[in-house]
């Protein structure tokens, strides 16, 4: 092994896929943290796909942005909120990024001439970049969470990679199952046989887990634990319980409940640092559950196309940002969620806007639902609702402002219209051959970058500094050409790039607006519990003032 003495701990899924693998394996790094350790959590992704940029968000969840650019998986957005780190690319693969490197390696005479395979070749790349992640990490553990459930076709390569990662240092690898009990209406009884079958499965692949976070509605009783220690060969107090709970934030400490953490250490050979504590953590969990008083927020978004209850998963960072700002100013964020394609059937919908304490319109792509968005957008900087844009929100507020102020009723996006008369939003010239060409993917601004913010303005009053790196995913800017004639009608470009071509954040003054602002950027990518981002703070106080008016 490339770090002597690196530990690490595969974190798989049975009897379903969304049992919480994600959240298990944040949580289980937000408790070595507060042990001592220094935690390197990993991603795989079994998809052909060489990255998630390209997917939909309504099918996958949504698209994670890192500071390197790299579009990631939604569970990236996990581990840099509960373990409060920065993750790089070396914290994510897919099936995709490997089979792209081997074949290309061939291609290029890297093996020399000889017959490549799955075995030793893909399973000797996987563990390449687990233990180059390991080693540039320079952290104690590394938690290694495989996609997909066991049995799929589509992990057996990681699944492999792991087990001989296990043959050859086995003080340093452990397995963890993350399994589902379901409790059958007809009979009302949890039911183990699921999790049974899901170990031998995995013992099928050669692996034995030494841990399994029993996930299930209730709490799971003595008897259940030692049916599943015996039958799956291991000690019962091996066995956590994961019942359902009020907030995911509640997973760590149910955890310990369970002593998870000393059986982690212990099965790892590792012995007890002298321990941080987790008091922080407690008391933002302690802060979510008491607090009552609630200011309302509308989001308009356009991802319904298959059910509410995929919608949070698209936004899933924009949710957390608002609740952990809320938190942060003592109230709770009660979002309700509508559609923009309802806002273009009429008025009546629109002026319902009127009902709530802020509006947000987050990130998007294409034309679907924009009008809408629009309509919304005005009347909430007409009536002075707090108005928070992200990405596709900001750019639709300066088409709105655009045409309802400064008069140019065809002011578009080139995204929509590329023939319009006012493309106030328009393509970045490096990019235009790209998109002529159909080359989509790698065509976007991704990641950190620096913006110089304006004294004086509400973004330098939120962030209470003159420069800010933030992460960025779109293609289309602010037209540099039409940025003078907006700024002299009042809208303040309160955020721009380093050279001042590119426009960063805009917003009218508090005077004209209480608080209207948009950002080019995801701020919700840099939003943690313990420390929320600062223009969602500020977003939620002026929704506050609203509510007690």
């Amino acid at each position: 092994m490339k770090k002597k003495n690196h530990k690490y701990i595969f974190v798989t899924g049975g009897v379903m896929s969304g049992v919480g693998k994600g959240i298990a394996s944040s949580s289980i790094g937000k408790i070595l943290q507060s042990k001592n350790y220094k935690v390197n959590p990993i991603k795989v992704d079994p998809y052909l796909n060489v990255d998630a940029g390209m997917m939909n968000p309504t099918e996958h969840g949504e698209v994670f942005v890192i500071d390197s650019g790299l579009e990631c998986d939604q569970d990236l957005g996990n581990y840099e909120r509960f373990m409060d780190i920065d993750l790089k690319p070396d914290n994510y693969m897919t099936s995709g990024m490997i089979y792209q490197y081997v074949i290309d390696k061939e291609r290029n005479l890297g093996y020399k001439g000889k017959c490549v395979e799955a075995i030793p070749h893909i399973t000797g790349e996987i563990t390449r970049r687990i233990q180059k992640s390991a080693e540039a990490s320079g952290a104690d553990i590394s938690i290694i969470e495989i996609g997909g459930t066991v049995g799929d076709y589509q992990n057996v390569m990681f699944i492999e990679t792991a087990r001989i990662l296990k043959l050859k240092n086995p003080d340093d690898v452990i397995f963890v199952l993350v399994s589902y009990l379901p409790i059958p209406s007809t009979l009302g009884e949890m039911k183990t046989r699921p999790t049974q079958n899901a170990v031998r499965n995995l013992n099928s692949y050669g692996v034995q887990p030494e841990i399994i976070i029993a996930r299930g509605a209730v709490p799971l009783d003595e008897r259940r634990k030692e049916k599943i220690a015996v039958s799956c060969n291991i000690a019962v107090e091996n066995v956590i319980s994961a019942p359902d709970v009020e907030s995911i934030y509640d997973v760590p400490l149910n955890f310990e409940k369970d002593n998870l953490g000393e059986i982690i250490l212990k099965s790892l050979r590792l012995k007890t640092k002298n321990e941080k504590d987790m008091k922080e953590w407690s008391s933002f969990v302690a802060k979510v559950k008491s607090t009552k008083e609630e200011a309302s927020i509308a989001v308009i978004g356009k991802y319904f196309d298959t059910g509410d209850f995929v919608l949070s998963d698209a936004y899933i960072s924009v949710i957390e940002a608002v609740k952990y700002s809320a938190y942060e100013l003592g109230v709770k964020a009660k979002l309700t969620w509508l559609n923009s394609k309802d806002f273009e059937n009429g008025e009546k919908e629109v002026l319902m806007l009127g009902d709530f304490d802020g509006v947000i319109v987050p990130g998007g792509f294409g034309e679907s639902g924009i009008e809408g968005k629009l309509k919304a957008i005005k009347f909430a900087r007409e009536n002075k609702i707090p108005y928070l844009g992200l990405c596709y929100g900001m750019q639709l507020a300066v088409i709105e402002y655009a045409r309802n102020v400064i008069g140019l009723k065809d002011a578009n996006t080139t995204e929509i219209d590329e023939n319009s008369k006012d493309p106030v939003i328009d393509i970045m010239d490096g990019q235009k051959k790209n998109i002529e060409d159909g080359k989509y993917g790698g065509t976007m601004r991704l990641g950190a970058y620096r913006a110089i913010l304006e004294k004086g303005t509400i973004a330098r009053s939120a962030y209470g500094k003159d420069e800010v790196w933030e992460r960025h995913r779109h293609r289309y800017e602010v037209n540099p050409d039409y940025v003078k004639k907006i700024e002299s009608a009042g809208l303040v470009f309160s955020g721009k790039s380093p050279d001042g071509t590119l426009m960063e954040i805009a917003e009218l003054p508090r005077n004209v607006h209480p608080f209207f602002l948009g950002a080019q950027f995801h701020p919700e990518f840099k939003a943690r519990p313990l420390h929320p981002h600062p223009l969602f703070t500020e977003f939620m106080k002026a929704a506050i003032e609203r509510k007690k008016k």
